[in-house]
């Protein structure tokens, strides 16, 4: 990635992705505190996701965007209140659930075509793949929660496309590498 994220920044960013939940909840305007300086890295454009946990570790939500042209700050407000809210995957979020829930941010490089499936690394890389108009994606957490191997890893990436096993190897596949700082609360 083509920048940093500061202890500070990573705090504002997870205060405000809660706040921004919280307020939904409540029915009320977000109050966001305006730490970062002018030069901060919430400012740049990033794309990012935002993903729940339960305190149990079982996931409540997750939604991103690849690429984003709106500062860092902005996404990572977006993308909380459609992890808790917008899911299709998750029932919206219930004030009674917000005290046990957990917020995750990954902040996503750009993305770069990966020519060489052989290259991808487990727990470094995320996979994008296109194939015939269906696409999926996998941050790079996953298959170190999953336990999976590169050949593991490639063969899901697949199945979240809709896809055969193997499919990021044919001739129109497009598979595409990016990275990740991810932080949380707990």
């Amino acid at each position: 990635m083509d920048f940093t994220i500061s202890e500070k920044e990573k705090r504002i960013l997870l205060e405000q992705a809660r706040e921004t939940i919280t307020a939904e909840l409540e029915k009320r305007k977000p109050k966001y505190s305006n730490e970062a300086g002018e030069d901060s890295s919430l400012n740049k454009p990033c794309g990012a996701f935002v993903s729940l946990h339960m305190g149990n570790g079982g996931l409540r939500g997750c939604i991103g965007r690849m690429t984003a042209s709106l500062p860092l700050v902005e996404t990572v407000r977006a993308m909380a209140k459609e992890a808790a809210f917008g899911d299709p995957r998750f029932p919206p979020l219930r004030a009674e659930e917000l005290p046990h829930c957990n917020i995750e941010i990954s902040a996503l490089s750009p993305m770069s075509p990966c020519p060489d499936s052989r290259q991808v690394k487990v727990g470094v890389h995320g996979l994008y793949l296109n194939r015939s108009g269906r696409s999926g994606v996998l941050l790079p957490q996953v298959p170190v929660e999953q336990g999976w191997n590169r050949d593991e890893y490639l063969d899901y990436i697949c199945v979240k496309a809709g896809l055969p096993a193997g499919s990021y190897n044919a001739p129109d596949a497009e598979l595409l590498t990016f990275t990740a700082i991810v932080f949380g609360e707990d």
